[in-house]
């Protein structure tokens, strides 16, 4: 007897707890990992200050991000297919508050070790975008079929790894990085109403 396989990968339906738990443990992870190589690499964490022009430009970046995100959910059905699933885990246990984490907690971990030590660390020219990029790509990976979701978010990192370089302040990937995860976020869980 010939089993039939399911095309479709099962969803670990996590809790709202598990979901939070596991952005704060993945924040500390990836702030420890970017401390323990700022004390033991020849370099300095990416510049970062307060400036009103780079916030503007942050959101501006954000909302560019979120647009070609959703050009992309429309167009590309593999894209489409791989962000629901990564998506479902996530974001169908929150509720809107819990957003706010969603947005704060990646963007301030995820930019502090990508761009804020890997930049530094691997150059800071468009190698070090490049292979930081791929790296926050494979981060997103969380199951074989997911790779479109993995190609989206190395060319998210991409834009932000560029954006870090350009401005010279770290605060304009990491506002677009929060832009992103909570427009992206609040409109996915309004379809899903």
């Amino acid at each position: 007897m010939v089993e039939q396989q399911n095309p479709e990968p099962e969803i670990p339906y996590l809790t709202r707890t598990q979901v939070l738990v596991a952005m704060g443990v993945t924040a500390i992870l990836l702030w420890i990992v970017a401390r323990v190589w700022l004390n033991y690499g020849n370099f300095y964490l990416f510049r970062w200050y307060w400036s009103i022009k780079d916030v503007l430009w942050g959101v501006g970046l954000g909302l560019i991000i979120t647009a070609l995100s959703g050009l992309a959910y429309r167009l590309c059905p593999p894209y489409r297919k791989s962000a629901d699933y990564y998506l479902e885990i996530v974001l169908k246990p929150l509720v809107l508050p819990d957003l706010i984490w969603l947005g704060l907690l990646p963007a301030l971990s995820e930019e502090l070790l990508f761009r804020g030590v890997m930049l530094p660390a691997l150059g800071l020219d468009s190698v070090a975008v490049i292979v930081s990029s791929l790296a926050f790509g494979v981060l997103h990976l969380s199951g074989p079929q997911q790779w479109p979701y993995v190609i989206w978010a190395t060319i998210i990192g991409l834009i932000l790894g560029f954006s870090a370089l350009i401005s010279g302040n770290l605060l304009v990937p990491i506002v677009a990085h929060m832009i992103t995860n909570w427009i992206s976020s609040f409109f996915w869980k309004w379809r899903q109403v």
